[in-house]
């Protein structure tokens, strides 16, 4: 069997120190750059592999820092995750990442695994449904959590996500301004913070406006392509004959818009539909979308650097932290055009 590298192994190799090389792995800024460089040049020739165990139980840090969202195979929930590697990368953090896909069991075994592991901390969106218990297992056991997305009633920890009924309250007044006064709602659900706020936004701006608030024309539950795609059915035969729609977010705007062309009409002329969250989609769909900017980079950039700040031991003292959504206008809204 070969025999393990050992820091004293690239430490005589150089003539450095062995205190000099484990500061140099570490990424010390006691360490000169290219001393550091030379010493990481060696340990890669050598076959060192770093011991984060062993590092862990000298520091109580084990560098690694969890990351937990619906699905990353969501552009919105990839955008962020995006930012939060970014900063975590600055300082040289390691994460680990899990799809809980809604799931309270998947979700809660992923944050038993990080504590077993001695995770430094974790950020989540968290599932639906999810306890204020479960995030109290975590803080109570030295694993500070932040909230990205969504929000856990009864409970102070900090939270970045975008002000959901102030957006959406954006997108419906643009549709009013435009002439609209049938707007229908697709897509989200009452079970998440973010699915209330963004309802209320809709309904408080048709409120303002002096437009009779009709159920009848929402319909909850979408928030894929195929979901705005499948919703287009139900939109078209509405009794009231919408000739708007805000959509719960930008993949539901593009799936519904491709159900209305697929009805031979055209969104953005026949009907008006705006998105939420303004992903790298919404530009270049057909016709490119008018939408909402949420924040995602600004979320996973702050989130984490509020973790890392966090374990730094600075304490913010307000939990909820909001970012203002912008308005983006594109093709997909124009005048009220009568049918």
């Amino acid at each position: 069997m070969a025999q393990k590298i050992k820091l004293s192994t690239i430490a005589e190799s150089l003539g450095v120190s062995t205190a000099t090389v484990s500061l140099a792995l570490r990424d010390s800024p006691l360490v000169a750059d290219r001393t550091r460089e030379k010493i990481k040049d060696q340990a890669r020739a050598l076959g060192y592999i770093y011991n984060r165990r062993a590092a862990s139980l000298r520091t109580s840090r084990s560098g690694i820092i969890g990351v937990v969202v619906h699905d990353i195979m969501n552009p919105f929930y990839a955008e962020i995750l995006r930012a939060i590697e970014s900063e975590l990368d600055r300082n040289r953090q390691t994460f680990i990442l899990s799809n809980h896909y809604d799931s309270v069991e998947k979700q809660r075994t992923f944050l038993e695994t990080l504590l077993q592991l001695g995770s430094d901390g974790v950020i989540m969106s968290p599932a639906i449904g999810t306890p204020r218990d479960d995030l109290l297992l975590a803080e109570n056991n030295g694993m500070p959590t932040i909230l990205i997305a969504r929000s856990v009633p009864d409970i102070d920890v900090p939270t970045f996500r975008g002000d959901d009924a102030y957006g959406i309250a954006l997108a419906t007044n643009h549709l009013i301004g435009l002439g609209h006064r049938v707007i229908a709602m697709i897509g989200g659900t009452d079970q998440t913070s973010t699915g209330r706020d963004r309802y209320q936004g809709y309904v408080d701006a048709l409120k303002k406006a002096g437009i009779e608030v009709d159920p009848a024309l929402r319909i909850p539950g979408p928030r894929t392509k195929q979901g705005g795609f499948e919703a287009a059915v139900n939109f078209l035969s509405m009794p009231q004959k919408p000739t708007a729609a805000v959509c719960w977010n930008d993949l539901v705007a593009i799936g519904l818009m491709n159900g209305i062309q697929r009805a031979g009409l055209v969104p953005g002329r026949d009907i008006s539909v705006t998105g939420y969250d303004d992903l790298e989609e919404a530009s270049i769909a057909t016709p490119a979308l008018t939408t909402v900017w949420n924040g995602q980079s600004e979320v996973g950039r702050m989130a984490a650097r509020a973790l890392l700040d966090k374990l730094a031991g600075s304490h913010a003292e307000d939990y909820l932290h909001l970012i203002k959504p912008e308005m983006r206008i594109r093709q997909s809204t124009a005048p009220l055009h009568p049918r």
